[in-house]
């Protein structure tokens, strides 16, 4: 049947450290390394085996060899004790299967270390001498001693020799002299009469097993494992993989088995007479000497199947390396070399088998001695040149090819590993492994797409890395290995997407930031320039592979992130600094690239840094004046009008928006980022918003014209009866019984009639002056940052300059408004609700003589006194001005539109126009030139000009009230039969105003107004 080809398997083997100088080297431990076996496993046996059984094999096939033979044999010559070499070839000057030098132990360089680049050791094995006294190096095995004599008194002078090439190949086997002894006597007798038997024809285990017994073992128990062993060795090489299958129907075969099952029990008999003895014999010489085609053979075929041979020949080659420091090679490498080449025709093996071997046993040392030496590594891949060249080569049997899928293959999954994650397998210390692992690996690759038929599907089966969407491996191991480095450093810093809902989330992302800087500065000075050998933009594709795992956590983060913080800010300045700082990688690393590197900044999606913040930082303008909305909102509902204190003398509402409005605009320029003119454009905008509706909310108080009385009909004064004037006249006689008398008592202290409700408008006109020097404030902040960065030619930069305002004109406009409404409605309020009893209601009621404006002038004054108390000094002269105003009008509807109850005579005009003087006065002298002389005079001119038509006659007024009317109608001049007009009634009194002088009429008590007015008009009689 055809040899059985088993899957690869982890290696096992013993660890690089030297054992102590009391500690057996039996008791290292086993350590796996992540290498896999290519050879395929044989079960029952371990490398211990494989080493003694090589030794064997090797034994035997050199024992006629200078030192093979018996015990004492000398050498032909002695080595130089001074030769040594430093082991620094540049190149293979010759294959590492070049005839040895001449004489075993003679060489003082090796060729084979100096074409593989290795260095040679300060001793080696041969120098050590055999003898009473031993010289020992400290990287070299043990020398052979004889024991001295006991009870000798010190060191004794005797015969000195340099080690053989056979007790070389012991030691560095570690076979035991017993078992060396063992072999030797075997071999006597074996080859009693024989001498000339070929190596290759001895069934070395039958024949171990036939000539040793147990007595020479230590016992029955190591005799037996021994047996088993030796058994073992022919089930594999001549039944499970021969060279030349078994027929399932072999009786020797089925024997074979037979014995090997009984030797798992007891120990077999192995005795001259033993039948089982014979028949062991009969059934692996006929198995041993079969052939392909059944015809006779002249080979003998027991330890040539694959991979029984492989297995032993690499223990055997695996003796090349000093025992006290295996990382190196003992310079006897080339004779060792050459004597194991007597072992090809029994193990069947050939040159490329060899080239191949050599190559693996090269590479597995560097790997299972911790990766310390490099020139092993080296060494490895000057030999892939001879196999790649072997490789080329036509006649390649399937045994081969499978072999050298299988080498090639581990080689290279394992340099694969260490490239997919090369920031954890280098560092610069050990940098120029990296330079050799590259090679080798892009060496294996080749030879195994070029020479091994259908690996590329296999090796896309197994997940082997392929060549990716650019064709370079490389590419793949950039990418690979930074993201594992990246994923290693959120591994240290504990991050993970629950992270990013922990308060740390902002130092942890910066200082994610700062170790992705680092670790592209890593990758640009220790690793870029030898990858840049193998791609052209090395660096580039590192920096864009850091960008987008960084740019991965950043989206992230922000995802969860609704507006823009100090915190945030921070985290997107730091990522700005990073993306500068990789882009700048690719920009330096794409220079000589044909396309610039155009291809490859494609894949940097940008950070979007600056957008970003300025899309968080209007989120983040939102929400603030959403809560803006929400104070204002509160304060709508719960704002009373009572000032908060003495001191501020405003509503609470507007101390808690220009609170929320202050806070807002400080957080905006504390964000550590670039604010632009437009982002404070829009802050600005919202401000302003809440402040216009706040403005509305404060002048929404009323109107005037809801304070003012309704005008009465227009009706002309009768004359008292005759019983009425002497009722009247015994009434002021009496003074009993004026129902205005108590309007003309002296009180002493007035109080002043000024409501709450005008007390509150009061604070709404403080609030508002309180709000326009916010605004005046805010409006400095806004426009004279330092923080902002404004267009060229831009209004923000003519009003830095200027140091003018300019962002809430329209809230100025609104708030003068509001001002002038609110002052209004306060002095209309104050004169014609607050002051009725003692102005409108009183003044002149009955006649003019007993109802003078002095008392009302003394409310009035308590009244502006308090005014001014309230009001802060801003808001007191307009206030006043109004107050004067409203004041003005009151005394002009007493005097046109007074109801019923007065009448006024030509001889009241001189009190009148006193009582109005003093009504002056009151405003001239109130407060310290709130009010100028000359605005009084001013606002009194219209007032004066109806009082001076109190002073005409009647005759007068009417001729003045004619002519007026009819050119107010168009009528011109009225002729006969023709009426006058009625003059329409528009509130704009004056003295010529044909409604004025008409009412001036109506309230003249005497008979020719009285006919004019019946005649004319037909107005009613006054009644009561």
């Amino acid at each position: 049947m055809p040899p059985e080809f088993h899957p690869p398997h982890h290696i096992k083997t013993q660890p690089a450290q030297k054992p102590g100088p009391n500690r057996p080297e039996s008791d290292d431990p086993i350590i796996i390394v992540d290498l896999v076996w290519p050879f395929g496993e044989l079960d029952g046996l371990d490398r211990d085996d494989f080493r003694e059984a090589a030794y064997e094999i090797f034994f035997t096939a050199c024992r006629s060899s200078p030192g093979f033979g018996g015990r004492t044999a000398a050498i032909s010559s002695s080595l130089n004790p001074e030769g040594s070499g430093d082991g620094n070839g540049s190149g293979p000057s010759s294959g590492p299967g070049s005839p040895k030098p001449p004489g075993v132990g003679m060489a003082i360089t090796s060729r084979v270390k100096t074409a593989l680049g290795l260095k040679m050791l300060k001793k080696s094995p041969s120098r050590r001498t055999s003898g009473g006294a031993v010289m020992m190096g400290p990287s070299s095995p043990a020398g052979v001693a004889s024991p001295r004599t006991p009870g000798s008194a010190g060191p004794q002078a005797k015969i000195r020799r340099p080690l053989t090439s056979a007790e070389i190949m012991r030691l560095q086997m570690r076979v035991s002299e017993q078992s060396d002894n063992r072999l030797r006597k075997t071999l006597m007798r074996t080859l009693v009469g024989q001498m000339g038997r070929r190596a290759e024809t001895i069934i070395l285990p039958l024949e171990l097993l036939r000539h040793l017994k147990p007595s020479e073992f230590n016992d029955p128990q190591e005799y037996h494992l021994w047996q088993k062993r030796q058994l073992r060795i022919l089930e594999i090489g001549l039944l499970l993989h021969p060279s030349i299958p078994v027929e399932k129907d072999n009786a020797s075969a089925k024997r074979l088995i037979e014995i090997i099952q009984a030797c798992e029990i007891k120990t077999i008999d192995t005795s001259k007479n033993s039948e089982t003895m014979k028949s062991l014999c009969n059934a692996v010489v006929s198995l041993a000497w079969r052939s392909a085609d059944g015809a006779p053979s002249d080979t003998c075929r027991w330890a040539d199947g694959f991979p029984l041979n492989i297995h032993i020949y690499t223990a055997l080659l695996g003796s090349i390396f000093d025992l006290k420091d295996d990382t190196l090679v003992l310079n006897e490498v080339d004779e060792l070399l050459e004597l194991m080449k007597k072992t090809w025709s029994t193990l069947g093996i050939t040159r490329s088998i060899h080239n191949l071997c050599f190559t693996w046993v090269l590479f597995e040392q560097y790997v299972v001695t911790n990766q310390v030496e490099p020139d092993l590594l080296g060494a490895t891949l000057i030999m892939l040149t001879e196999v790649a060249n072997d490789a080329k080569k036509v006649d390649k049997d399937r045994i081969y090819l499978k072999m050298l899928k299988n080498v090639l293959s581990s080689m290279k999954r394992w340099c694969e590993k260490r490239l997919l994650n090369y920031h954890a397998s280098f560092h610069a210390e050990n940098i120029v492994l990296m330079e050799n692992i590259i090679p080798l690996m892009f060496s294996a690759s080749k030879i195994l797409e070029e020479d091994v038929p259908g690996y590329g599907s296999s090796a896309s089966e197994k997940g082997d890395v392929k060549d990716d969407s650019t064709g370079n491996r490389v590419n793949h191991f950039i990418r690979s290995s930074l993201r594992t480095a990246f994923s290693k450093t959120l591994e240290e810093r504990n991050i993970s997407v629950a992270t990013f809902e922990n308060e740390d989330v902002i130092e942890t992302l910066i200082k994610l930031a700062n170790a992705t800087e680092e670790l592209a500065t890593k990758e640009k000075e220790i690793f870029t320039p030898i990858l840049k050998k193998w791609h052209p933009i090395a660096a580039g594709v590192a920096a864009v592979t850091l960008h987008t795992c960084y740019g991965t956590l950043l989206r992230q983060y922000l995802a969860g992130t609704t507006f823009l913080t100090s915190e945030t800010a921070l985290v997107l300045q730091r990522a700005g600094k990073l993306e500068k700082v990789l882009v700048q990688m690719v920009v330096e690393d794409s220079v000589d690239c044909e396309d610039g590197g155009k291809t490859i900044v494609r894949e940097m999606v940008p950070y979007e840094v600056d957008s970003i913040k300025i899309n968080l930082l209007r989120k983040w303008i939102q929400d603030s004046l959403k809560k803006g909305k929400e104070v204002l909102v509160r304060s709508k509902d719960s704002e009373t009008w009572n000032p908060k204190s003495k001191s501020e003398p405003y509503a609470q509402s507007a101390l808690d928006l220009v609170k929320h409005s202050n806070e807002a605009v400080d957080n905006f320029f504390e964000i550590p980022t670039i604010i632009t003119e437009n982002l404070v454009n829009d802050i600005a905008d919202g401000i302003e918003n809440l402040f216009k509706d706040y403005v509305t909310f404060v002048a929404s108080c009323g109107a005037k014209q809801s304070y003012l009385p309704t005008l009465p009909a227009l009706t002309r004064c009768g004359q008292d009866s005759r019983f009425v004037k002497l009722w009247k006249k015994a009434a002021c006689s009496v003074g009993s019984n004026d129902p205005n008398q108590h309007l003309t008592d002296e009180d002493n202290n007035p109080r002043p009639s000024t409501s709450r409700g005008t007390q509150r408008l009061y604070i709404r006109l403080n609030t508002l002056y309180y709000l326009l020097q916010q605004l005046n404030s805010l409006d400095k902040t806004l426009s004279l940052s330092s923080r902002v960065i404004a267009s060229p030619g831009s209004r923000y930069n003519k009003n830095r300059q200027l140091a003018c305002c300019s962002f809430f004109d329209q809230t100025r406009s609104a708030i003068q408004e509001a001002v002038q409404h609110v002052s209004e409605v306060a002095a209309y309020r104050l004169i014609f609700f607050d002051s009725n009893s003692v102005f409108y209601a009183s003044l002149y009621i009955g006649d003019v003589e007993n109802a003078r404006i002095r008392p009302a002038l003394r409310i009035l004054k308590q009244n502006l006194t308090l005014l001014c108390a309230i009001l802060i000094d801003r808001a007191q002269a307009l206030a006043l001005k109004e107050v004067m105003r409203a004041s003005f009008e009151a005394y002009l509807m007493v005097l046109l539109a007074g109801g019923t109850r007065r009448n006024f005579s030509r001889m009241d005009h001189q009190m009148i126009e006193e009582d109005f003087e003093s009504l002056k006065r009151v405003f001239c002298t109130c407060g310290e030139g709130l009010i100028l002389e000359d605005v009084v005079e001013k606002e009194a001119t219209i007032v004066e000009g109806i009082v001076a038509l109190m002073g005409q006659s009647t005759e007068q007024l009417v001729e003045d009230f004619s002519s007026v009317a009819c050119e107010a109608s168009g009528i011109g001049v009225v002729g006969n039969g023709q009426k006058l007009p009625m003059p329409p009634t528009t509130g704009r009194w004056n003295r010529s105003d044909a409604n004025t002088i008409l009412r001036v009429l109506c309230h003249r008590n005497d008979k020719f107004a009285n006919h004019f007015l019946k005649k004319t008009f037909h107005l009613a009689k006054r009644r009561g």
